[in-house]
């Protein structure tokens, strides 16, 4: 269904949202894009989004931020909608085709890269901490007024890796290593982002 008026938008204080949903809607969420099969459609480069604030619980953004904000003033209101729209301590799931993949490269719709630096550079402890040690890393949670708190990060190694390394157990000090010096070795990697908001 197309989105008309705010009050055929769901809301209440626990929504979880499947943003970038395509064609894999997940019980349970509201699944948002602008084609495939959403309970939703919307798209997520216009704003604002159509929920309160303070009342999204959990997102899932799998294999979708890649798709978003060639523009990167709208990539950043992307954030401060997240930010907004969600309750204290809400996660954030996002997943991503790694940079140094084929796969990031062999999409035309995909437009920016989203690495573990780059989500890091929303929160404001690291914002702080960077600037009084004079890294020119930019100060994204300070400058935008948002806080996200990387807690999580897991990897995919690719078949690559695999015919490199065919052990069961994969080393991750070795993968981590090699990928950066080898391109194709992971596929894809998935962040749980904490909202940090105080009262």
């Amino acid at each position: 269904m197309s989105i008309l008026f705010p009050s055929a938008v769901p809301q209440s204080a626990n929504l979880r949202l499947n943003l970038g949903c395509g064609y894999r809607p997940m019980e349970g969420y509201v699944n948002v894009d602008l084609y495939g099969r959403p309970d939703l459609v919307l798209d997520l480069e216009t704003f604002p989004w159509p929920w309160s604030d303070n009342t999204v619980a959990e997102v899932q953004l799998i294999q979708v931020l890649e798709h978003l904000g060639r523009d990167p003033k709208v990539y950043l209101n992307i954030w401060q909608e997240l930010y907004r729209i969600c309750k204290p301590r809400a996660k954030l799931i996002i997943e991503v085709p790694h940079h140094r993949h084929d796969n990031f490269y062999d999409d035309p719709t995909h437009v920016r890269a989203v690495t573990p630096l780059g989500v890091r550079m929303f929160s404001q402890r690291l914002n702080r901490e960077w600037n009084q040690r004079g890294y020119a890393c930019s100060s994204l949670g300070l400058n935008l007024g948002v806080n996200f708190e990387l807690r999580d990060i897991s990897y995919q190694p690719s078949s690559v890796w695999f015919q490199r390394y065919p052990e069961p157990e994969v080393n991750w000090q070795l993968l981590l290593r090699e990928s950066q010096v080898y391109n194709n070795l992971i596929q894809s990697l998935r962040m749980v982002v904490e909202v940090i908001k105080f009262p």
